[in-house]
């Protein structure tokens, strides 16, 4: 029996992973670690291991001990700091007879920290939002002078490791940005940029070899909590939606093309719209599926099930499209603490009464 490695088991983005695995048509062992042992006892995993932080002075040596242990065919990670981490000793995790199916460390290290990916967007002519990095008051000051909107708005965020909106701010204030820099000790990490519009889109691939095997589109209709962060970002989404516009597809591809010219593994695009309705790629997830990954394995399309059939047995999906396979318009919702509903927006209309 073939042994699957998830990392950050028992958090929202592996367990999407799992749970997808779990229904794979081969009898494989799902284990799972993870740094937080109350997420991680709730794992759907079928083996749990604690291992800790990647940041740490002892995870290393912790992974190479696991490994060494409980022989794992494959392993996977799914958060951009033990991705970062871990690909850093790739050759050693290998030593120790496991799998992985992802990029090398430098596109990696591009992807996770956002000013460089910028750059490489930039580099290759696609629409993107100006961005300045940081470093000192007087270029935050030139940022709200060069880039901000009619209101005056820009928008900061940090480039570093760290998804959910990591301290994204809109704000056409000097002194607020400047004490939210202070405050989270932003100099010489964050970026400025031009404001874009609400709309986003998620562009979800795996690619063996520089050869796409399979994408698919998503819109996200709203954040979970967004409300209740000052963003209105909280990278959780609430409502998901299968969508496909074919110049989606290109900037995600040219997105891809630009950070490798041989993409391998998973690559998420992010992109938000532009006032002229032209999707700007704002980074790539890399090396990971994006928390509702769910979505697409119960609406037809299991991507862990592609991805660790391609990594161990070499086995590729046959599908009539494998640009956007799914149907449009299939919604994904979600909330806290209730099971996610696979539905339409007309499916919404029939069972919800309204009586006035």
């Amino acid at each position: 029996m073939k042994k699957i490695l998830i990392a950050g088991a028992g958090g929202a983005p592996s367990e999407g992973v799992i749970n997808s695995l779990l229904k794979s048509e081969k009898d494989e062992l799902i284990m799972g670690m993870g740094s937080e042992p109350t997420d991680l006892v709730m794992s759907a995993a079928q083996e749990k291991y604690y291992i800790p932080y990647a940041n740490s002075s002892e995870y290393k040596k912790s992974l190479l001990h696991l490994l060494n242990e409980v022989k794992p065919d494959l392993i996977h990670f799914q958060n951009d700091l033990e991705i970062y981490h871990a690909s850093k000793f790739i050759d050693e995790i290998h030593a120790c007879g496991v799998k992985t199916f992802m990029p090398d460390h430098e596109v990696i290290d591009t992807c996770v920290h956002k000013y460089k990916t910028y750059l490489k967007f930039k580099s290759a002519g696609i629409a993107v939002p100006t961005n300045y990095m940081i470093n000192n008051p007087d270029d935050l000051k030139r940022a709200f002078s060069d880039l901000g909107d009619e209101n005056g708005n820009i928008w900061l965020r940090a480039s570093s490791i760290g998804g959910g909106g990591k301290g994204a701010l809109p704000t056409n204030d000097y002194v607020f940005a400047k004490g939210w820099l202070d405050r989270f000790n932003g100099w010489g990490d964050f970026t400025a940029a031009e404001m874009l519009m609400a709309e986003t889109v998620t562009w979800l691939s795996i690619w063996h070899e520089g050869e796409l095997v399979v994408a698919q589109t998503r819109i996200r209709k709203g954040w979970t909590h967004g409300n209740r962060s000052v963003s209105g970002v909280t990278g959780v989404t609430k409502v998901g939606q299968t969508f496909s516009d074919p110049l989606v597809d290109d900037i995600a591809i040219k997105s891809v093309k630009a950070v490798t010219e041989k993409p391998h593994g998973i690559f998420g695009v992010d992109m938000t719209y532009d006032k002229n309705g032209v999707p700007n790629p704002t980074e790539i997830n890399i090396s990971r599926f994006f928390t509702t990954v769910l979505f697409f394995t119960e609406a037809g399309l299991n991507m862990p099930e592609i991805f660790k059939n391609i990594a161990l047995y070499n086995e590729f999906p046959k599908l009539k499209n494998n640009l956007n396979p799914l149907d449009n318009g299939l919604m994904w919702l979600r909330g806290m603490d209730i099971k996610p509903m696979l539905t339409r927006s007309e499916e919404i209309g029939k069972i919800i009464k309204n009586l006035s």
